[in-house]
C-alpha cells in the first residue's frame, strides 16, 4: 500500500474504485445487474491501468497505459450519467464529480508526459 500513499493518482482512483464497488452493490440489490456490471468493469479498470503504467517498459507504453486509463474514465462517466438520468437509481452526483477530477489529472498526466517526450526526442 506504500505506493498508494505516495502517489495521487493511485490513492485517488484507488478510493473511487471502492466507491464504486459499493454503488455497484446498491445497483446489484435493485437488480440493476447489466449496468452495475458494465459500470464496474469500466470504473476499476481506471486504476488497474493507472497502476500498470508505474511498470511501464518505456515511455509510450506509460502514455499509452494512462490513454486507456482515459478512455475506461470516459466510459465510466457515460454509465454514471445514465444512472443519474433514471428515476430509483442511487444518487451518483458525487461520483460523476470525482470521475471528471480523475479524467482532469490523467490528462494532465498524458499531456505533460508526451511534453517531457518531445523535448527528450
Amino acid at each position: 500500500m506504500k505506493s498508494y500513499n505516495e502517489n495521487p493518482i493511485l490513492k485517488l482512483t484507488l478510493s473511487f474504485s471502492i466507491d464504486i464497488v459499493r454503488y455497484c452493490d446498491q445497483l446489484q440489490l435493485l437488480k440493476k445487474y447489466v449496468i452495475a456490471s458494465q459500470l464496474l468493469r469500466a470504473a476499476t479498470s481506471i486504476g488497474a491501468n493507472a497502476r500498470e503504467a508505474q511498470n511501464a517498459e518505456s515511455k509510450p507504453d506509460f502514455i499509452h497505459k494512462f490513454k486507456v486509463a482515459a478512455k475506461e474514465a470516459d466510459e465510466t462517466e457515460y454509465w454514471l450519467i445514465i444512472c443519474s438520468q433514471i428515476d430509483g437509481y442511487p444518487d451518483c452526483i458525487k461520483l460523476i464529480e470525482d470521475v471528471k477530477t480523475i479524467q482532469r489529472i490523467l490528462n494532465k498526466i498524458i499531456g505533460s508526459s508526451k511534453s517531457a517526450k518531445r523535448l527528450i526526442s
